[in-house]
């Protein structure tokens, strides 16, 4: 007996996939205010991955590690005062840790990506960026993208 294929679940596509990874990922995160992941994708292949936390060796988060995350401050403010590195950046740190290059690769993050994370996304050498989520302040962020050339696109629809 065939079976329909109308039957079968749809297959995600690559982005979603990708996406639905980092949201895996953002689940290992500990900081008390977001939880964020990303993957560093080349060639259909995940090379690196990275969640927001404190780094190696310092208190978590939620154990009273990060003096922002600790306290009571609005959004996207302060952000001097945090500890914790982003899911962007511990993608890039973690993959030049196992001595990964991330040359050309697609990064899949949560939420689109600060300005810091932005240059350390440019220097990386990544040529696409996919993001589920706008983030408060990335418009300075997408201006450094456009001229860079690394193309930036929020996944429609995105993963929930």
């Amino acid at each position: 007996m065939n079976k329909s294929t109308s039957s079968r679940p749809a297959r995600p596509s690559w982005d979603h996939y990708f996406m639905q990874i980092a949201k895996v990922v953002a689940e290992r995160s500990n900081c008390l205010t977001r939880k964020t992941g990303a993957v560093i994708v080349r060639d259909k292949m995940v090379l690196s991955s990275g969640y927001n936390g404190t780094p190696r060796n310092i208190k978590n988060c939620n154990e009273g590690g990060c003096p922002r995350c600790n306290s009571n401050v609005e959004s996207g403010t302060h952000l001097d005062k945090c500890f914790c590195v982003h899911g962007e950046e511990n993608a890039i740190i973690q993959a030049a840790y196992h001595g990964m290059s991330i040359s050309n690769g697609t990064m899949y993050t949560m939420n689109s990506p600060c300005i810091f994370c932005a240059k350390s996304i440019i220097n990386g050498g990544i040529r696409r960026v996919v993001y589920n989520s706008a983030y408060s302040n990335d418009e300075d962020s997408k201006k450094l993208f456009q001229e860079a050339g690394v193309t930036f696109e929020k996944l429609e629809p995105p993963v929930s």
